[in-house]
Formats: C-alpha cells, structure tokens, sequence
C-alpha cells in the first residue's frame, strides 16, 4: 500500500508518501514551509534524496494549508506519482483527537466535525488540519481513504493521578477537562526506536522523551507506555515553546485581560503566538538565531535560552522522580536532534542521578539519520542519554495502513 502521509504544523506541511510493507520505503516527500507568511517555499525529493539543492528551494502560493496540500499533490503528480503509482490512501496527523479517538480513525464527515469541535483546544494546528482534510479529499477523490492519527492516542494510558486535574469532579466531567498530552505519535517512535537500538522489548523500557522544536514537550514512558506528560488540556500547557509560553499561574489571563482592556481569547492568542522564547528575546522563536545572537552579546536571547533549557531539566528531573529512575533520557524534535549545546545545557549538573554526556559523543550527534541513533552518554553514565530522530510521517503511513487493512479484509 502507498501512503501520503501529511503532518500540518502551525506553517508548515510535512509530507512523505511511503510504500509501506514490510519495510517501510520512502518514495518522495518534503516539506511546505513558511505558509501563510512571507516567500513560502516547497522541497520535494525522491527516492529520500532531494532533487535539488535545499537551499533552492522552489517558491510556491501557500497561503494557507488548503492551498499548500493542493500545490503538494500537483508536484506529486507532475513527478509521476499518479493512478497506480500515486497514493492508495493519505494519512493526516491531528493534534488533538480529545476522548474521542483512542487510535487512528477513518475519515468520514463525523470525524470531521469531532475535530472541527476540537480545533479550539489546539488552536495552531487542529484547524490546519481541518484545511488541509478537506482539500485533500476535494482533489483526490473519493476513491482514496483518508485517516486521521491523532497525538493525544498514545497518552490515554496515563493514571487518573497523571491525567486529571485539580478541579471539581462535575466540572471536570461535564466539559472533558483532563490532560490529554501531545506529541504522541514522536514520543512513541522515539519509544520504539530506542527499543530497537538496545535489543529491548518495548514492554521493558522506562524512558524520558523530550520532543523539542517549535513545539516542546516531556513524556514519562514505563513499561513501553506514557504514564505522564508535560502538555496537558491542550498544547499550550509545559515547556516553554517556540512561540508558546509554557505553563504559567492560570489567573495571569484574566489579569492580563482586565490590565489591556482585551478579552480571554485575546490574553490566550499571546500565550500561543507571541510568547515562548519569541517573548522572551523579543526577536526571535528559532533556537540557532537565538544561539547566535547570545554569542553576539545579547542578554534577551540568553535569558530565553536559559529559560528554556532550566525547564527542560526541571522536567527531566521530575519525570526521574516519578519513573523512579530511568533507563535512558532521548532527545529528539528539530533541536533536540540538531543543537548539541542545548542538550549539554539541559544535562549539566545532572550527574546527581548518574546522567553524563560525552562531549564528544553530543557534538557530532548532529544530523543523524533516521532510523539510526546515537548514544550521546558518558562510558560511565549511570543513565544513558540518546539521540533518536524522529519519524513521525512513517509512523502516521504505517497507522494508516494498519486502520485501513481491515475494511479491505472485510471487502473482500
């Protein structure tokens, strides 16, 4: 079965179109960035190698996440991929899949209202998903099944003590209110694949995940399951982010609100798209500019940095804590697999429980492929650290196709 799998983030759209069997083949994919902004951009390549340099990226109109799987799926076709070599099926990541979806589901129009309803708890990146559903449908056709893989499945194994939150029973139940945890199906790649690097079953392993990227979070894993998680009701609660805050004192909103004059929806879009390590600096969400910027002497880009990796840690050691050890701590997320200094930052001063990075081991641990890994700890460390390259888009095709195999079993 070929799969599209397409993965919508806040201005992006990743996508890889993967024949998924035995072992799973990529066969072309790439990414759609800066969408909605200024000078958006496509890279395509075949075969996992780029057909062109990516600095030469082609501009592409990407206003939207409509128009960016549409321009998606016509360079799909003017390469070849189309009838029998195009996709059987196309698999989408959704954010936040609430107490409705457990695992993958079908989509169909009652899938699509459950999300549509949901895109207010997971406002960045829900509604692009939503956008980009219904384009794919409209231009594929009927003929390909499409299914939805959600980030808050692999989390609905946390204990009550984990998932729920301090508040009445009735309101808790009434409105749904729990923490559901995202980032799940990166934090379960991550499970698996250390699996695989240390010859363990995944029922064995007592991990600490840290997706982080423009999107941050922590995942306890034991036994192979998440027993607790840093983003909770929705993506915004945890780690300072990209553009997102982080967890901070809940009455700071309606403070915020009466102080501006502005209502809740408004304090809400700060904490989502104007804070984080943006806030902070004031000058930037990317790590590397804000890494360079820090070197160039300025003290705002430091303090957003340090920010960041105290909380990280501040997790790590929590998650120790609740996990009564670990085996490893695994790194992986666009800084978390590319910023070698941030994962020292984050690691230093923690050989109180037996954690040490090689120095030398973490600065080449830049650019690993993926599939591979790299152990990043010292000889002697009492608790391994790796880094793990993250693959979601495999993971949404190979759940696409495990949620479809049964209806074709019962077709035929």
């Amino acid at each position: 079965m070929r799969v599209l799998s397409v993965n919508c983030g806040s201005s992006t759209l990743k996508f890889k179109l993967v024949d998924v069997g035995e072992n799973a083949r990529e066969l072309a994919g790439g990414v759609v960035e800066r969408i909605g902004g200024e000078g958006p951009s496509l890279l395509f390549r075949t075969n996992g190698v780029a057909t062109r340099e990516p600095v030469a990226r082609e501009p592409v109109a990407a206003p939207d996440h409509e128009a960016a799987i549409r321009r998606v799926l016509d360079r799909l076709s003017s390469a070849g991929f189309t009838g029998r070599d195009g996709p059987d099926a196309i698999g989408h990541r959704v954010v936040h899949g609430g107490e409705h979806f457990a695992g993958p589901a079908l989509i169909d129009e009652g899938v699509m209202s459950a999300i549509h309803r949901l895109g207010e708890l997971a406002p960045l990146h829900n509604g692009p998903a939503v956008a980009a559903i219904r384009a794919a449908r409209e231009t594929a056709g009927p003929g390909v099944p499409m299914v939805a893989v959600f980030d808050t499945a692999f989390h609905r194994t946390m204990p009550e003590r984990a998932a729920r939150y301090a508040i009445p029973r009735e309101l808790a139940e009434r409105h749904r209110i729990r923490r559901y945890g995202f980032h799940g199906t990166a934090h379960r790649c991550m499970v698996r694949r250390y699996a695989g690097l240390t010859g363990r079953p995944v029922e064995d392993v007592r991990l600490v995940t840290l997706q982080l990227g423009n999107g941050c979070s922590a995942a306890a894993v034991e036994g192979g399951r998440s027993v607790d998680t840093s983003m909770g009701f929705t993506p915004l609660e945890g780690l300072v982010m990209g553009t997102r805050s982080g967890s901070v004192d809940p009455a700071l909103i309606p403070y915020l609100a009466r102080r501006e004059g502005v209502d809740a929806a408004e304090v809400e879009g700060w904490l989502n798209r104007r804070s984080g390590l943006l806030g902070v600096s004031g000058t930037s969400r990317d790590v590397r500019e804000l890494l360079e910027a820090e070197a160039g002497g300025d003290a705002d880009a430091a303090l957003a940095l340090e920010m960041f990796c105290y909380g990280v840690r501040k997790q790590v050691g929590a998650y120790l804590a609740a996990l009564d050890g670990a085996d490893a701590v695994v790194f992986g997320g666009g800084i978390g697999e590319n910023a070698p200094s941030i994962r020292a930052r984050v690691c230093a001063g923690m050989g109180w429980c037996g954690l040490v990075l090689d120095g030398g081991r973490n600065d080449r641990a830049v650019g690993v492929a993926v599939g591979v890994g790299a152990r990043i700890s010292a000889d002697h460390s009492g608790i391994d650290a790796y880094v793990i390259p993250v693959d979601e888009e495999t993971a949404i095709a190979e759940d696409t196709a495990r949620c479809l195999r049964p209806r074709e079993g019962d077709a035929g």
